[in-house]
C-alpha cells in the first residue's frame, strides 16, 4: 500500500532548513515547474499529500510548491518544539524568503489559512492573489464538541498521538465523497503520522486551538483578523465545501465581510477535504480565476 499511495505523490522531495546549525529544522516541501509561484500550504492532519492533484494540474503552467509544516508530514519532527500558529507562521515566512518566491498565489486550507495569511500580512509584497478553502484566520466563532474532547489532556493525548483517531476519524468525518476514499489515499494521508512520535504535531495543532481570550493564539488570531483588510485590494478566491461541519458557512461569511471583492464558489457535494471530494471542480474555479486576474 505504501508504494500505491506513492504512485499518487510522484514528486521529488526538497528541503529548507528554516534554522542552519540545529537539529530536526528541516521543512519538506515539493518544487514542480516553473512560471509564477502557486504556494500551497495545508492544516492539520493533513500534508503536502492533500495538494497532489493541484500539483498535478498546474505544474505545466506554474511553480507548484506544496510545504510540509514542521512535524507534519515528510518535515523533521522535533518533540520539544513550540508548535504554535506564530511559530508556523514564522517558519512559513522563512521558507518563502529564503526559496525568493515573488508573485505569490497562496493556497490556503484548515490551518493553513491562518498559517498562509498571516505569512501574507507579514510580506504583502511577495503575494498576487488569494485562493481560500474551507479555513478560518480569526478566533475561532465556536469549536464544535468532537473538537472540544481531543483537547482533554490524558485521554486526548492517548487518543490522538497513541491511537491516531485524530486522522483516522477524518478518513469520514472530513469527507462526503461517494464510497469513501480510496485505500491508497487513505493510506497517504496517513503515512507520515504512523507512531506516537510522528503524531506530535497533530496533537500539538489541536491543543493549539485558542478556547479562550488568555490562549496565546487567541491574540494572534486577532492579530491577524485586524491586518486581513491589508490584503482585500488582491484578487481572493473563496471555495467553500458546504459538508464542513468544523468550518461552516460563518467562516465563509466572516470571508467575505473581511474581502467584499472575493469571487466565491460554493460545493455542495463537498466536505472538509473538499479537494479529495471534489477536485476537479476545485482545479476548474483555480483554472478560471488565474486566467481571468
Amino acid at each position: 500500500m505504501a508504494e500505491t499511495w506513492r504512485e499518487l505523490y510522484p514528486f521529488a522531495s526538497r528541503m529548507c532548513d528554516l534554522e542552519p546549525g540545529r537539529d530536526e529544522r528541516r521543512m519538506h516541501y515539493v518544487d514542480e515547474g516553473s512560471g509564477p509561484p502557486l504556494l500551497m500550504v495545508h492544516g492539520n492532519p493533513t500534508w503536502s499529500f492533500y495538494y497532489r492533484s493541484l500539483v498535478l494540474a498546474f505544474r505545466d503552467r506554474y511553480r507548484t510548491i506544496a510545504c510540509d509544516h514542521l512535524g507534519c508530514g515528510l518535515s523533521d519532527k522535533p518533540q520539544a518544539y513550540p508548535y504554535t500558529l506564530a511559530q508556523h507562521t514564522e517558519n512559513l515566512v522563512r521558507l518563502i524568503d529564503q526559496l525568493d518566491l515573488r508573485d505569490i498565489t497562496l493556497v490556503v486550507h484548515d490551518w493553513g489559512g491562518a498559517i498562509g495569511l498571516g505569512a501574507a500580512v507579514a510580506r504583502p509584497e511577495r503575494i498576487a492573489r488569494l485562493v481560500i478553502l474551507n479555513t478560518g484566520a480569526f478566533p475561532p466563532p465556536y469549536i464544535p464538541a468532537r473538537i472540544l474532547a481531543c483537547r482533554t489532556p490524558l485521554a486526548g493525548r492517548v487518543a490522538l498521538r497513541g491511537l491516531n483517531l485524530f486522522a483516522r476519524a477524518a478518513l469520514t468525518m472530513a469527507t462526503r465523497r461517494p464510497g469513501g476514499l480510496s485505500p491508497a489515499v487513505r493510506a497517504g494521508l496517513l503515512a507520515p503520522y504512523d507512531s506516537w512520535r510522528n503524531r506530535v504535531a497533530i496533537w500539538r495543532f489541536v491543543r493549539d486551538i485558542p478556547i479562550t481570550r488568555r490562549h496565546p493564539t487567541w491574540q494572534t488570531l486577532a492579530t491577524l483578523e485586524n491586518r486581513l483588510p491589508t490584503l482585500a485590494n488582491r484578487p481572493v478566491q473563496l471555495i467553500w465545501g458546504l459538508g464542513d461541519w468544523c468550518f461552516t458557512t460563518r467562516c465563509l461569511d466572516r470571508f467575505q465581510q473581511i474581502f467584499p471583492q472575493a469571487r466565491v464558489r460554493q460545493l455542495p457535494n463537498a466536505g472538509h477535504y473538499l479537494l479529495e471530494d471534489a477536485p476537479d471542480d476545485v482545479v476548474e474555479e483555480i483554472d478560471r480565476f488565474l486566467k481571468e486576474t
